[in-house]
């Protein structure tokens, strides 16, 4: 019996339930996490041991999850090594600069790892649909970004391309969670949210942007992003994969005997003012 046929004997509520795969629990997923995030570590001190150089790019829509998954990245790991870089829209100084020189002002010397949460790839996406940059521009960009990014590659930087991709529903439901929950207002802006009207115009950027920028020295992945705790750790999971590092040995520090205290110094600290115990 073919699978088509086992689909059609299983009937629409069994292929749908095959379909989508029930919610993950928190636990399981933060079990699963900490897995990923001690080899996270691992690769810090990979990357610090040998001088290597990683960026990794995070593009998608409005709310698919990008800081979320950065947020899990660098939970446990030294901000002096993996670099959460997220640039403002450009001053009118950057404007008059080549396109690409404010990202290259960040990109990671020996033994860091530089994340970009949005990138140059912004002329592709939210800047050709909102029209902030001419057709002219964005011809440019996409005629050379392809051959700047075979350089950064050829310059021995570890180079990673993720688009995470959420549905049109899911987007709309995140936005919406947003509205409602006071601590994600900053979340919010009106360029955001006119991102789901222009649902569609995004939709033709994108897969543009993906036609002319998947390359077999710098390719594209994709994160099907609905469900956020999967695609967070199948993120993790591929990029460790992607990136070459081998286990370091470290020589931990033992914790000495502290000495006795002097007979003069006093217990505690002579503090006027003690933060109140409210919890």
């Amino acid at each position: 019996m073919s699978q088509k046929d086992a689909v059609k004997r299983k009937g629409p509520a069994l292929e749908e339930a095959d379909d989508i795969p029930s919610p993950m629990k928190r636990k399981e997923f933060e079990s699963e996490l900490r897995k990923l995030q001690v080899k996270l570590v691992r690769l810090q001190t990979w990357v610090k041991a040998t001088g290597a150089r990683v960026i990794v790019i995070f593009e998608g829509r409005d709310t698919a999850g990008k800081g979320g998954v950065i947020s899990r990245i660098t939970q446990r790991v030294s901000p002096r090594v993996f670099r959460h870089i997220a640039l403002p829209a450009p001053t009118e100084r950057e404007k008059s600069q080549l396109y690409i020189q404010r990202y290259m002002a960040h990109f990671p010397a020996a033994g860091e790892i530089v994340l970009f949460d949005r990138s140059w790839y912004n002329r592709a996406g939210v800047e050709r649909v909102m029209g902030f940059c001419s057709k002219d521009e964005y011809e440019r960009f996409m005629r050379l970004v392809p051959s700047i990014e075979r350089e950064i590659v050829d310059n021995g930087i570890i180079l990673l391309k993720y688009f995470l991709d959420v549905s049109q529903d899911e987007q709309r439901r995140r936005f919406a969670d947003r509205i409602d929950d006071p601590v994600k207002h900053w979340k919010l802006s009106p360029m955001d949210t006119e991102s789901v009207r222009l649902w569609w115009d995004y939709t033709v950027a994108y897969q543009d942007m993906l036609r002319g920028t998947d390359t077999p020295v710098s390719p594209w992945y994709i994160v099907p992003s609905d469900d956020k705790r999967r695609a967070r750790l199948n993120l993790i999971a591929h990029m460790l994969s992607k990136i070459p590092y081998e286990k370091v040995k470290v020589d931990l520090p033992r914790v000495p005997k502290a000495e006795p205290k002097p007979k003069r110094v006093e217990e505690g600290l002579p503090a006027n003012n003690v933060v109140p115990a409210q919890y």
